[in-house]
């Protein structure tokens, strides 16, 4: 035990760089930037064409979250590598050590903060939609976001002040808080890290397993209503269904390993391993580097293109056509079916009217002038000498009988 000491404060001085893999850490920043870019650009495009809703902010605010942690991270990594000195060899008194478990921190608790904010979003919209539509504003989400960002900063600043510590970790490329040796008020400290980040796991966990249930029942309500025949298009339960169920695996995968590291660390009953905390480090940022690939990968409208190509495909093979025949036999509907694709179409041109409607008042409205304040039973004068015409107006004028 007391060579596993001496190799825990070891790890926390050295200035050298040891054996590690660049690439990884190199291959793990270009994936993040990319991805998260590419994932705001989605946005946007999906933002001009319609209003952003309230998921979309938290969606966005997730991404620009992962987009700073890998710019503001990721370079640091590369950059001890390239100059073969660990974190603490690059600055006089730690403070690259200090900024980058910092960040480290900040971004784990904000990205978990985030995603929860998310699971609860989508559990008051499909389990409680009144009371989402009536209490729940962009208003309110911005409002989150602020108050997620602050605590987030005030979680990380006591190891700054002493109460808790961030230390280098081998092999000197990354830094993060005392999860080991710990007594006292550290050990207080990360407790209640490992506390908080385990109550925001659990309850991302419990809204999005309830949020699946109750999809799983809209879609056997709906198949019920199709009298059992199988739908060739996606419904929309599903189209939802399958990129939420795949988050939350992932999200359980990438989020547990760090959780458990630390409570194994924080008993001390086993033996301390730094290349299991290094994992379950990179396990957590590789969390942030997936989420805006599932975003781009299984958004609805992409899932409903790849349904299209594998219905076609499983009709060309069970039927013998071609799916330039198939499409032309599925091509002529049934009377059902229209019906159906005339009430959609109903729908929808209803909902841009209505849109278009609203959009043309409240132009309206913001050139219309403030009309004046009558009490009740003032008798006024109508005159219209003050109106700007330009003919002569005979409306008012006596008429003859």
């Amino acid at each position: 035990m007391e060579n596993n000491s001496t190799d825990h404060y070891r790890c926390h001085d050295i200035v050298d760089v040891e054996s590690g893999k660049p690439l990884t850490s190199a291959v793990m920043f270009s994936a993040g930037v990319l991805g998260n870019i590419v994932a705001l650009v989605l946005l946007e495009v999906r933002r001009r064409k319609s209003s952003a809703s309230l998921y979309q902010i938290l969606v966005t605010a997730l991404l620009l979250t992962d987009l700073l942690g890998s710019v503001s991270v990721s370079p640091v990594v590369l950059s001890a590598y390239a100059q073969k000195k660990t974190l603490v060899g690059m600055s006089a008194n730690k403070e690259m050590c200090s900024y980058f478990g910092f960040s480290m921190t900040f971004l784990s608790l904000s990205t978990l903060a985030l995603l929860c904010a998310m699971a609860l979003e989508r559990y008051l919209s499909i389990g409680y939609p009144y009371f989402y539509e009536e209490h729940l504003s962009k208003r309110c989400t911005y409002i989150t976001l602020l108050l997620i960002y602050i605590s987030s900063i005030i979680f990380c600043i006591p190891p700054l002040l002493g109460f808790g510590a961030y230390v280098q970790y081998c092999p000197g490329t990354w830094c993060f808080l005392e999860m080991g040796h710990t007594d006292g008020t550290d050990k207080v400290y990360i407790g209640l890290y490992a506390s908080f980040i385990l109550l925001i796991i659990s309850t991302t966990i419990v809204c999005n397993i309830y949020v699946i249930c109750l999809l799983v029942m809209m879609h056997r309500r709906g198949k019920m209503r199709r009298c059992g025949r199988r739908s060739r298009s996606m419904t929309e339960e599903l189209a939802h269904l399958l990129p939420l169920a795949l988050i939350t695996v992932f999200y359980i995968c990438c989020t547990f390993p760090l959780v458990v590291r630390v409570y194994i660390n924080l008993t001390g009953s086993n033996e301390e391993c730094h290349a299991a905390d290094l994992r379950a480090l990179r396990f957590l940022s590789l969390h942030s580097i997936i989420n805006p690939w599932v975003f781009i990968i299984l958004r609805p409208s992409a899932l409903k293109i790849i349904w299209r190509k594998l219905h076609k495909l499983q009709t060309s093979t069970s039927t013998g056509q071609s799916t330039e025949a198939a499409d032309r036999v599925s091509s002529v509907p049934s009377a059902l079916a229209l019906v159906r694709r005339c009430r959609r179409t109903w729908e929808r041109a209803r909902q841009n009217l209505l849109r278009q409607s609203k959009s043309y008042k409240a132009a309206a409205d913001r050139k219309r002038t403030p009309a004046p304040h009558y009490r009740s039973g003032q008798r006024v004068w109508l005159s219209t000498k003050n109106l700007p015409l330009r003919v002569e107006s005979k409306k008012l004028a006596p008429t003859l009988s």
